[in-house]
């Protein structure tokens, strides 16, 4: 392995840190409604769990509704079940084979309570890409101690892989920020 292998796979790993963050940041719902709300959402589909969207269609009836009409009726009940004993807190309402999902206005606690949760997710991401720079740096020192590389080599890219975690630390502040402002909006 050489320094470039070293400082490429460890950009990939941070690269795929920030990815994962921006998903769980795409979970936490703000006073607007989206259609991927319910993505991580399993539904049991004779007997092997898949995702909501594998097994219904999921559409905004308007602004603060969601709507799921499952492609076979008697997935109805199941996939209503699914949503309700959810993570997310909502309480469907099944009228025909279509099932309605109001969206429940947040309260000023509740927002409070996402941004923690938010904060707690960025932390996590940080975490993670420290960690890369720990297993990059640890890398960097074994080929300096098998004598592959000289020891100004090993600093310049240890300093190298410290910029590379400073610019997705930036990226990670710069996430949490915009969302932070977009659940405080009112």
């Amino acid at each position: 392995m050489t320094i470039a292998d070293i400082k490429k796979t460890t950009e990939q790993k941070m690269q795929k840190s920030i990815e994962a963050f921006k998903n769980d940041l795409g979970k936490v719902r703000t006073g607007r409604v989206h259609i991927g709300l319910l993505d991580h959402i399993q539904v049991d589909y004779y007997g092997s769990m898949m995702p909501i969207n594998q097994t219904a269609n999921v559409t905004l009836i308007d602004a603060r509704t969601i709507g799921v009409q499952p492609w076979e009726k008697k997935m109805v009940g199941v996939v209503e079940k699914a949503i309700r004993e959810s993570d997310l807190g909502l309480n469907p309402a099944t009228q025909g084979d279509m099932i309605r999902v109001p969206m429940p206005a947040l309260t000023e606690q509740r927002r409070k309570d996402l941004v923690k949760i938010v904060k707690a997710e960025s932390e996590n991401a940080r975490v993670s890409v420290r960690g890369i720079r720990r297993d990059a740096n640890d890398g960097l020192k074994k080929l300096l101690k098998d004598k592959a590389v000289s020891e100004d080599d090993e600093r310049r890219a240890q300093d190298e892989v410290q910029k590379l975690t400073d610019r997705f630390i930036a990226e990670i502040e710069k996430m949490l920020s915009v969302k932070e402002a977009e659940i405080m909006a009112v």
